[in-house]
């Protein structure tokens, strides 16, 4: 096997991105390589290659980005234990400390001391990731394809957001139809949700809500009433049971409480980009609201909810994968994103060997494709 790979590289303190040749990543004895068969573009990967305030006061360039992937394990260091060569697996992003209170008390989500593959250190779209045994899932190839099982990272986020409520019969509004928000739509409904409405400014993204089984959609920038006017009407006067704020802008947060029935249910999942003013009284304490702040999902809790969500086919994340694409094509890949014409968009690595090996000699992967539309 070659000693070097492809990689898409944070290198400079500027926007935008590299592909370039580097050396394989090394293993600590308590990690395991693995060769990256497909991975998944984050909102994370396009706030690094925008080059904004939080990439800038966050990245340390030289770095290799991307942390959703699925692949097989081509080695193991001399600690690892319980991976072994072959295994067809899939990674928690966050490497948490394992002793700090929240760790140790099964929090570890919260963990304050967490390192974030891709972005803390080098990530997985390349060739091949380097990650520790800790963090690694496995996977049933029979019933998983990489590129679903890429997402179930990103997914699970969603899983943490909606499972967070009681949904048979009740009505869900959805605020924000990024990846996040789409996959809620499709948890909801798999949980029996008697109704699911979706906003967003973005019609493409609303075309993938009505895709994932949102009963109505609603775009506050062209059909012009208010968001939360708009829930209420949709679910015959009354305010909606739960609503999922995930979107993080200002204006979507306060349609969540206006639109929120009395002794309603909110969480807010989106991340704002600046602080937010609420009127405490009025939103939340006099309509005797239940308030959620998550984020991420826990670990490992929520994987076994998402991996049984997809292997039993309840949710089917495939209308939210626009495309596939080479790791050449990450740049253009960033653009579309960046103008809300993508889902959830796949890169598959460059690995060109005939008969895929490993470093052991076992079968690896052959991921090499060209770009092709899959939503169209």
């Amino acid at each position: 096997m070659s000693e070097t790979m492809m990689a898409v590289r944070k290198l400079e303190k500027a926007p935008g991105l590299t592909v370039e040749e580097v050396p394989i990543p090394e293993m600590g004895v308590d990690e395991v390589l693995v060769a990256v068969e497909a991975a998944s573009v984050c909102g994370t990967d396009l706030h690094i290659w925008k080059w904004d305030d939080w990439a800038s006061n966050r990245i340390r360039p030289p770095l290799t980005i991307g942390h959703e992937f699925a692949g097989t394990v081509v080695d193991v260091g001399s600690a690892v234990r319980h991976v072994s060569i072959g295994d067809y697996v899939s990674a928690e992003s966050h490497v948490t400390c394992g002793m700090c209170f929240q760790c140790r008390t099964g929090q570890a989500h919260m963990c304050p001391m967490t390192r974030i593959l891709g972005v803390d250190r080098d990530g997985c779209f390349a060739d091949y990731v380097s990650i520790p045994e800790k963090v690694v899932w496995r996977n049933d190839r029979n019933k998983i394809p990489p590129e679903i099982a890429t997402l179930q990272e990103p997914f699970g986020n969603g899983v943490f957001a909606t499972l967070a409520h009681e949904l048979a019969g009740q009505s869900v509004a959805v605020l924000g139809c990024g990846p996040t928000g789409l996959f809620s739509i499709g948890i909801a409904n798999a949980s029996g949700a008697g109704s699911v409405y979706a906003a967003d400014i973005n019609d493409y993204r609303l075309s993938l809500a009505t895709t994932m089984g949102a009963d109505r959609v609603y775009n506050p920038l062209r059909q012009g009433d208010d968001v939360a006017t708009w829930m209420i009407e949709a679910n015959e006067g009354y305010g909606v049971d739960i609503v999922l704020e995930m979107s993080g802008a200002a204006s979507s947060i306060d349609a969540a409480f206006r639109g929120v029935r009395n002794g309603g249910r909110v969480t807010l999942f989106g991340i704002p980009s600046t602080p937010v003013r609420i009127d405490v009284a009025e939103s939340m304490i006099f309509k005797n609201l239940t308030v959620l702040a998550l984020n991420g999902r826990r670990i490992f809790d929520t994987w076994y909810k998402t991996r049984w969500l997809l292997e039993s086919g309840r949710v089917d994340l495939r209308p939210v994968i626009t495309k596939e694409v080479s790791l050449k094509e990450v740049e253009e890949v960033m653009k579309t994103l960046a103008a809300g014409q993508a889902g959830k968009v796949i890169l598959r690595p460059s690995i060109e060997i005939s008969q895929p090996e490993t470093r052991n000699g076992l079968p690896g992967v052959n991921a090499n494709v060209e770009g092709q539309d899959l939503h169209r």
